[in-house]
């Protein structure tokens, strides 16, 4: 015969040795709820006092799962992916000679290169741009381009220079050679250079169609420097007095916005009273119209006419003209 403890044993129930005796109904009902009992009794910790509900509810208190014990990355977003090293083999590198295709010197450099690219060709080669500067003939310059201020060797120096430096006028101005040739400034090169390039282009662009032409104005730019020298070169007096001047035509300018804002606001005030005024009168119209109008009591009109009418006749020779007056008036009633 079975006996409470065995069953205890067998459902892993935990009892004493004073549980001694038959097991009932009721224990074995009843087990899980009081070992869920024991268990939130057991876990369940009180907050301490002066600690704040939510750095409590942080704490490790529940049956929920377990904080982490190392750090750990699970977000999934836009993120920069970190490099994942050692992962390969990794490529060979070596120490090797290059020529840069740029250059018309035959220089020999050295760098370090990838193994697999060895025989390639420089790849920072491709950036050197050049400008295209027009080449001309003895036949066309003496036909087209001659010039009473430029000799054929100076033009062909300047060409020469505005090759070799990319049309860097300021370094062509600084390498030109001002013992042999004239003196020139930045602004006559730059007139020469463009306008053989201008004339060129007439020359050789197909009938029928328009080329591109570039103009230099030497002028204009003469004028703006002169007047960028100018403004570099004022005294600090000057500086104060522009300023001061500048400010009073922002005030002035301040209260002339002002003036126009309120002649713009007195104009709609008048604007408003004139319709106001035409509405009233049409009002006052629209109402005397609408009044009725007084009917005058009609008099009995006689066959012969309205005696009121008549005028006035004294004496014997007036009588006459009264009959006559009523007799035309009777012949009116009796014909129409």
């Amino acid at each position: 015969m079975t006996t409470g403890a065995d069953v205890r044993d067998i459902l892993e129930l935990g009892g004493g040795e004073m549980d001694a005796g038959p097991i009932s109904k009721k224990d074995i009902i009843n087990s899980d709820k009081k070992k869920s009992k024991k268990s939130a009794e057991t876990l369940t910790f009180k907050r301490p006092e002066g600690m704040h509900r939510e750095v409590y509810a942080l704490l490790y208190s529940d049956k929920k799962d377990a904080p982490p014990l190392l750090p750990s990355d699970t977000t999934q977003g836009y993120r920069t992916v970190k490099a994942k090293l050692g992962c390969k083999k990794v490529r060979p590198w070596k120490w090797m000679p290059f020529t840069n295709p740029a250059r018309r010197d035959g220089a020999i450099f050295y760098h370090w290169r990838r193994m697999a690219e060895e025989g390639k060709d420089y790849p920072f080669a491709r950036f050197n741009k050049t400008v295209q500067v027009p080449v001309y003939s003895e036949q066309e310059y003496q036909m087209y381009l001659p010039d009473e201020g430029w000799t054929k060797a100076e033009t062909d120096h300047l060409f020469d220079l505005c090759k070799r430096f990319d049309l860097r006028f300021i370094v062509i101005h600084d390498r030109y050679d001002h013992q042999q040739f004239r003196k020139r400034s930045v602004e006559d090169l730059k007139e020469r250079y463009y306008n053989i390039c201008a004339k060129l282009a007439k020359i050789r662009a197909p009938s029928g169609t328009d080329p591109k032409i570039y103009v230099f104005d030497a002028g204009h730019e003469r004028r703006r420097k002169d007047q960028l020298e100018r403004l570099y070169n004022r005294t600090p007096e000057q500086v104060t007095e522009e300023e001061y001047l500048i400010q009073e035509l922002r005030k002035i300018e301040t209260r002339k916005k002002e003036r126009e804002k309120k002649a713009q606001d007195l104009q709609k005030l008048i604007t408003a009273a004139d319709s106001t005024t035409e509405m009233r009168r049409a009002e006052r119209k629209a109402t005397k119209k609408k009044l009725p109008q007084k009917r005058e009591t009609e008099k009995p009109v006689s066959p012969l006419g309205d005696y009121s009418t008549l005028p006035s006749y004294h004496g014997d020779c007036n009588i006459l003209a009264a009959v006559e007056h009523i007799n035309r008036s009777y012949h009116l009633c009796v014909f129409s």
